[in-house]
């Protein structure tokens, strides 16, 4: 026995101090085949389990069992004896069954299509005609009660982890090694976070409120980053949808009615279960590199509603990251016709590659549902009127609280971890490690003694050609996620100007119910804002293009902006916000060849540099669908996917403050993301404004270039900053990623994991001649307002899983001077 092997036994040894049996193996057939989908149980109870395509198994149990059953249709059933508790990689043979040679199904290659030659295909349909009537769908409104428990482990740990340097100091950690159900592999609980919830809903009006009851966790200060990030990825799901959303990918649905086409399904078994009887199919997919599962589901013979169904993702899915995904979900009976789900497991295996000795992290989401009650209507209110629910005795729930309100117990090893992390947060080289990951995580160095957060740390160096090399300090008050208020600020220098730059902003929240907030601010910086067409609202906010490194031209039309800014905000309604606020700014070019200058008198002989304006904003931002974190003065958003509504009205007043102009400008944005199933994710962005009045150039609508190498959504990337300005401006960004739909039927690409995605920018618009006639920089005014002006892209992403690159093609206007008919620019980014 191998070194390793008895490090691992021995942890094992340490866990097994309860009663516990595991078995892992595999199963043959007599020709030495493995034998997919056989049935491996315990002799005297229901705790099982099935092969896996290599015929492999692991299987555990809190109680202890002598016996070890493996059936499987055309094989003589096995009964194998438990001289141990802990059985591993043991190998079984199924000895064919004569009696049974007619009953045998083929598992393997491609099935009929067709009802009449496939059962399976026949009890699918009918699955399809009653989807509507199962599940909560088929109520009005319902509520019920919810527990969630979220963990994160370290898996395959062996001599090596043990003994690594990574480790030293913190090997007590180790007591709690186990074993997964699902792998067979070992693991460690390095985090635990449980919690208990009333979800109510209404199907009519499209409304969902989950209230928190209790919350508990293993203890770091920023937990709710790690519970967001879990929650996001593993979004609740319908199994009777078409597509499963995870990790931002749509799955092909193994109940979708486009399954036919994308897997093979084959009904093996028939039996009854919890008094129902029901049919067991098995299900795996036509194609490899799809985003697809295999497994199998039982599913009534009456109301075709699912009993169980286990699901675990094509190893070969054009996926990042994660190396397997399994899911588990169990429904209960409520009356003879209503089937609800009862118990949803969900865990994946983080990992840099999908080898099978790699070393990764399980996270693990289990859910469960009682006490459901139907078709009691609620107001609208009570869905919306909620934007503050912060309680803090929600997070300090007793040990009695838990005890009555946990619907499944804490393994031994689960209820360990609360224990070994209080410990683990004392030793000073775990400290650090966390501290290394907040960093990377946050962008910000923690100062806890002094309440400071120094950062963020990605905007220390910049370059442009009006600064040269830019350096950058900053920071903010931190005392917590939950702050109500917060002070920030950052100081600059440009070593080829030879200037400071500096801001500080400050942030109040008077009423926590309607997220009332107070903010002031003042920055002194060069920018160009030549990059947006809808105005930021963000006082300290400096775009990418301020400082790119390397371009594809001179970026020396930058601007030295001077503004201070007060606002008000109010949240009166979950995800809708106002914003009233009043902006005083002066603006005036940062660079010997650029200019800003206007005429100031009819006669245009008089000229004048520099624009002296006080304006007065307000807006409307609307985000359906968004989630929140937090309840202080900032909050994280906590998933993606959502839309996004903002609508402004600006009004520029000569009156205050001896500005220069009158003016009133409206502004519009739409951005939706759509996700278009099997075929990826589109997201669609549209703009639209108008400026009323008389402006100069800094106070037009430049229509946002792009002269960096990066590809920049909602930019144009083969438009020089100021090449187009405009007073009235209608955009549309349409960018699709297919997510490697086309690639994956490319045979020598297929092994790439590469990623199809297409883009198309098209902008029109004007400037008035009163505009024209005010203009004295030596800028020509050039607007796409006889043609639209139009750009398109093709694009390679997940090269190498991190690197993205775009050609990009000028559509029209190429007798424009210097103008870029073909670029390239790319990104990277870790992306599921």
């Amino acid at each position: 026995m191998n070194l390793n092997l008895r490090i691992l036994l021995f942890f094992l040894g340490m866990c097994s101090a309860v009663s516990q049996t595991k078995v892992s193996g595999y199963v043959f057939d007599e020709n030495n085949v493995s034998v997919a989908y056989a049935n491996v149980l315990f002799k005297g109870s229901t705790e099982g389990t099935i092969t896996n395509e290599d015929g492999r198994f692991y299987l555990e149990s809190g109680s202890t069992y002598g016996t070890l059953i493996i059936s499987f249709l055309g094989y003589e059933t096995l009964e194998i004896p438990l001289t141990k508790k802990v059985n591993y990689d043991l190998k079984f043979i199924l000895k064919e069954d004569a009696g049974q040679l007619d009953e045998v199904f083929i598992v393997t290659g491609k099935q009929s299509k067709k009802e009449s030659e496939n059962p399976a295909i026949a009890i699918l349909k009918k699955i399809w005609e009653r989807k509507r009537q199962n599940g909560l769908r088929q109520f009005k409104q319902y509520e019920y009660d919810k527990y969630e428990k979220v963990e994160f482990d370290i898996n395959t740990i062996d001599s090596a982890l043990i003994k690594s340097k990574l480790f030293r100091g913190m090997e007590f950690v180790f007591d709690q090694v186990d074993t997964s159900r699902v792998t067979g592999k070992t693991y460690l609980p390095i985090f635990i976070n449980e919690a208990r919830s009333k979800v109510y809903g209404d199907n009519l009006k499209n409304k969902e409120k989950e209230e928190l009851k209790g919350n508990k966790n293993s203890g770091f200060s920023n937990n709710q980053i790690i519970i967001d990030f879990v929650d996001d990825l593993y979004s609740d799901f319908d199994i009777y949808d078409n597509y499963l959303k995870f990790f931002d990918k749509s799955f092909v649905s193994p109940l979708s009615k486009t399954g036919i086409n994308t897997y093979n399904y084959v009904l093996r078994d028939s039996s009854f279960i919890d008094n129902k009887w029901c049919y067991n199919i098995i299900y795996y997919p036509r194609r490899k590199n799809e985003l697809t599962f295999k497994g199998d589901f039982w599913v009534n013979d009456t109301t075709f509603a699912i009993k169980e169904i286990n699901m675990q993702a094509s190893k070969s899915a054009n996926i990042n990251w994660v190396k397997e995904i399994y899911i588990e979900q169990e429904f209960e009976v409520l009356n003879d016709s209503v089937f609800m789900i009862k118990r949803d497991y969900f865990m994946s295996d983080f990992a840099f590659n999908k080898k099978e000795k790699s070393r990764g992290i399980y996270g693990k989401r289990t859910t469960l549902y009682d006490n459901y009650a139907f078709d009691i209507p609620k107001d609208d209110k009570f869905y919306t009127k909620e934007v503050y629910s912060y309680n803090e005795d929600v997070y300090n729930r007793d040990d009695e609280f838990w005890t009555a309100n946990r619907m499944e117990a804490l393994s031994q090893d689960e209820r360990g971890v609360y224990k070994m992390l209080d410990t683990l947060k004392t030793v000073k080289k775990f400290k650090r490690l966390y501290d290394i990951g907040s960093i990377l995580g946050s962008g910000y160095v923690e100062f806890t003694d002094i309440n400071f957060d120094y950062g963020p740390i990605f905007s220390t160096f910049g370059f442009n050609d009006v600064e040269g090399i830019r350096v950058r300090t900053g920071g903010r008050t931190y005392f917590g996620p939950n702050d109500l208020w917060r002070l920030e600020g950052f100081l600059a220098y440009g070593f080829k100007d030879d200037k400071f730059k500096y801001g500080v902003s400050g942030k109040w929240l008077i009423d926590k119910r309607n997220r009332f907030i107070i903010s002031v601010g003042h920055r002194r910086d060069v920018e160009q804002i030549g990059v947006n067409l809808t105005s930021s609202t963000d006082i300290l906010g400096r775009s990418l293009a301020s400082s790119a490194l390397f371009g594809t031209s001179t970026n020396d039309k930058l601007t030295n902006v001077n503004l201070t800014t007060v606002a008000i905000e109010l949240e009166p309604v979950r995800n809708l916000e106002f914003r009233l606020s009043g902006t005083y700014k002066t603006l005036v070019s940062a660079s010997d060849t650029f200019s800003l200058d206007f005429y100031t008198d009819e006669t245009r002989t008089t000229t004048e540099s520099e624009i002296h304006q006080y304006e007065n904003s307000f807006s409307v931002s609307y985000f359906p669908g968004r989630k929140m974190t937090g309840f202080g003065v900032e909050r994280r958003i906590s998933n993606d996917g959502f839309p996004s509504l903002f609508a402004q009205v600006t009004r520029g007043d000569k009156s205050i403050l001896n500005s220069d102009f009158d003016y009133t400008k409206v502004q519009f944005s739409y951005i939706q993301p759509w996700h278009i199933g099997a075929y990826g994710r589109l997201t669609t962005t549209i703009e639209a404004g108008k400026t009323f009045g008389e402006v100069p150039l800094g106070l037009l609508n430049v229509v946002p270039g792009n002269q960096s190498y990066f590809s920049i959504y909602n930019t144009f990337s083969q438009l020089d900053y100021y090449e187009f300005v405009t007073d009235t401006y209608t955009s549309l960004h349409l960018e699709h990623n297919f997510n490697g739909r086309f690639f994956s039927r490319i045979p020598f690409l297929r092994k790439l994991n590469l990623r199809e995605i297409v883009g198309f920018r098209g902008v029109w618009g004007e400037v008035s001649q009163a505009n024209r006639d005010l203009n004295a920089s030596g800028l020509t005014y050039l607007a796409p307002t006889d043609k639209i002006y139009y750009e398109y892209s093709v694009g390679v992403g997940n090269i190498f899983k991190v690197f993205r690159i775009d050609f990009n093609f000028r559509g029209n206007y190429l007798d424009t001077p210097e103008a870029r008919d073909f670029g390239i620019t790319g990104s990277f980014g870790f992306n599921f």
